[in-house]
């Protein structure tokens, strides 16, 4: 059941990322419509927290439900601002590569290991995210954005990693959710009263696109894919391995990537359809594994 939790939560993030990149490039506050992606969430497992009687129980849970908060505040600023400045493909699969972090954490924190046939999807997995990674022309003096996608990874495989501890915790799903999306919304509110200003690509201020009202509602209707994500990934890893479950959760890119290919009219090398095949292969191994 968790394989199917972790493709639920797959769907709702590439839906999530596909609207992140359609926003990156209106003239708006990225705070203040990030901010409004995570107050949403906030009403949303509130309400549920207080109609199912979900309570936080001991200092360590609420210590975990405010990191999830800070690092998913960091991957998801640090995701949109990619989609602002780079290639949408080639920010998806970067910010793809969380599981690659997380199996090597949960190795060193939890001792979690896979069994062989779990390893070789995991493998063939990534080696169609890297066939499509090193198919884009990345150097030092021309990271087109990349470096924002790594950052984005980086920061959503240490929310993974917390969101399993949460599990390990036995803490309330909705009880978590309520202190993340509370101090993410908290953390991008701050941002959004220090500044204020809306910039271009080259820094300069540039006129607002949108009203203050119609970023903030634009937001709140993107988290709502933001908060089922997330309830999504939570079942998974309470019943799943950590590494399999982000691993499969991770395949968001697949959406973005469709989506970079139709609308935006992104063309795709060999290199990146020999990726995504090898990246669906992965998942059919996965699947066959249970």
């Amino acid at each position: 059941m968790w394989i199917v939790y972790a493709l639920l939560a797959a769907l709702f993030f590439g839906m999530r990322g596909v609207m992140y990149q359609w926003t990156s490039q209106k003239n708006i506050n990225r705070n203040l419509m990030l901010c409004g992606v995570f107050f949403v969430g906030f009403v949303i497992s509130s309400i549920a927290m207080w109609f199912l009687d979900q309570q936080w129980y001991t200092w360590s849970q609420v210590a975990v439900g405010l990191a999830m908060g800070f690092g998913s505040f960091a991957a998801n600023a640090a995701l949109h601002k990619g989609f602002s400045v780079g290639k949408a493909s080639l920010i998806s699969v970067l910010s793809g590569l969380p599981p690659l972090f997380v199996v090597l954490m949960a190795f060193l924190f939890w001792n979690e290991t896979l069994t062989t046939q779990q390893f070789i999807g995991f493998i063939v997995i990534f080696i169609g995210l890297y066939t499509i990674r090193y198919s884009s022309d990345i150097s030092f003096r021309n990271l087109q954005g990349a470096q924002w996608g790594l950052l984005a990874a980086l920061c959503f495989a240490l929310n993974d990693v917390f969101g399993k501890q949460s599990t390990r915790l036995d803490s309330d799903m909705f009880a978590t959710l309520t202190l993340m999306f509370g101090f993410g919304s908290f953390l991008f509110a701050i941002g959004w009263l220090k500044n204020r200003r809306i910039t271009d690509r080259n820094g300069n201020d540039v006129a607002p696109h949108w009203s203050g009202a119609k970023t903030f509602g634009c937001g709140m209707l993107i988290g709502l894919t933001n908060v089922a994500g997330m309830m999504a990934i939570l079942s998974a890893f309470a019943i799943g391995t950590t590494g399999l479950v982000s691993a499969i959760a991770a395949m968001n890119i697949l959406i973005i990537l469709l989506y970079s290919r139709v609308f935006l009219k992104e063309v795709f090398s060999r290199q990146e359809i020999l990726g995504l095949v090898a990246a669906l292969a992965g998942i059919l191994i996965l699947r066959l594994s249970q």
